[in-house]
């Protein structure tokens, strides 16, 4: 029996999507998942844009996973998959404005409202360290 190319792609991601819903994040899969989610979610919410880019295993997910043991974390983990979930991701980027689309890329959403943003190019360019001294920065200034 041969597998479709559909097929083929969804068991490629599903360990790469499975790296952030294993430690708590949601899937938002469709455009009304978003919609549900991002902008009414109270408190704080951590949003990745997963992508099966080299630099979101890397560094991107690895640092996300770092940022998410300190003592202060969001209130909420979301996460889309750009390239395999594309409504969704262009959904999710309507809240991340003005910056251009990018994938990986994380953001921190405060009261539906977008508070802090690291783009693909600030993935590419540092550890999964650095990315999470970021994020836990952003997370003691914005989570408390």
């Amino acid at each position: 029996m041969s597998m479709s190319f559909e097929q083929y792609m969804r068991d490629m991601v599903q360990p790469m999507r499975n790296e952030l819903t294993s430690i708590g994040f949601e899937e938002l899969r469709t455009p009304e998942e978003v919609e549900a989610k991002l902008p009414t979610a109270k408190g704080t919410a951590l949003v990745v844009v997963n992508s099966v880019c080299g630099c979101a295993a890397g560094q991107c997910r690895p640092g996300v996973r770092k940022a998410l043991e300190h003592e202060v974390t969001p209130d909420h983990l979301f996460t889309v998959f750009a390239g395999q979930d594309k409504e969704a991701t262009a959904q999710a980027r309507e809240y991340f404005a003005p910056y251009p689309p990018s994938s990986p890329s994380i953001a921190l959403m405060k009261d539906g409202k977008l508070v802090h943003f690291i783009e693909r190019h600030s993935v590419e360019d540092r550890s999964a360290e650095q990315i999470a001294a970021d994020l836990t920065a952003a997370f003691d200034r914005h989570c408390r």
